[in-house]
């Protein structure tokens, strides 16, 4: 994905602010308690070492530019990108069976600088905590103007229960790249796309996990 997203750049130089511009590894874990419900679902985002490199300056850190931040350092960015405003989803959809469940904001908000990239993690509670045994809990991350693109290549798995199948359901790539040249090629040369607002287009270039556990 991160590929395709550098060919998206590439093939839509023309349009006006083609896009993605941010590039996130993603991480997923379903957190379930001894009961088998689904309590939480922890999420890591790894940031591109440009963005990394740009938030570090922006907040006047690593002027050695080095790359590597102290402790110090790493607690006054700590839950710089927490700041969610009202109605932001945390470009995260779950679903259990095919059911929306309601994630809350983040908690336990973590963060480090590794080889050159920052590396967060935070954790959203399910209302509900609905039973996993026997269900399928299907996550799938994605901004939908595709502004960042997540990836999901790091580590996703269950975490208090045993016996779940972990299945990454990959995008059309082909279809999602007509869609997004069709989105872009409607906004003429002198239109700014930020001020007309970014197509949605992100889900179509969005990898679904679905997590399938055993009934007890």
């Amino acid at each position: 994905m991160r590929t395709l997203a550098a060919i998206v750049l590439i093939c839509t130089a023309t349009a006006p602010q083609a896009h993605p511009h941010i590039f996130i590894d993603t991480g997923l874990t379903a957190i379930v308690d001894d009961a088998g419900a689904l309590q939480a679902v922890k999420v890591t985002w790894a940031y591109d070492a440009f963005y990394s490199l740009l938030i570090t300056e922006d907040y006047g850190l690593d002027p050695d530019g080095n790359a590597v931040l102290t402790p110090d350092e790493e607690a006054q960015l700590r839950g710089f990108d927490m700041q969610w405003i009202e109605g932001f989803d945390g470009d995260l959809v779950a679903r259990l069976d095919g059911g929306s469940l309601e994630l809350s904001r983040p908690r336990d908000v973590t963060l480090v600088m590794r080889e050159g990239r920052l590396v967060t993690t935070h954790v959203r509670d399910v209302a509900g905590t609905p039973a996993m045994a026997g269900h399928i809990l299907s996550m799938k991350p994605f901004d939908p103007t595709y502004y960042t693109s997540y990836d999901v290549t790091m580590n996703v798995r269950v975490q208090g229960l045993e016996g779940c199948a972990i299945v990454r359901n990959l995008p059309d790539l082909d279809a999602g790249m007509q869609q997004l040249q069709g989105a872009l090629t409607k906004l003429g040369r002198d239109q700014d796309a930020i001020e007309e607002g970014f197509p949605e287009v992100g889900e179509a270039f969005a990898t679904e996990v679905e997590i399938t556990c055993a009934d007890r």
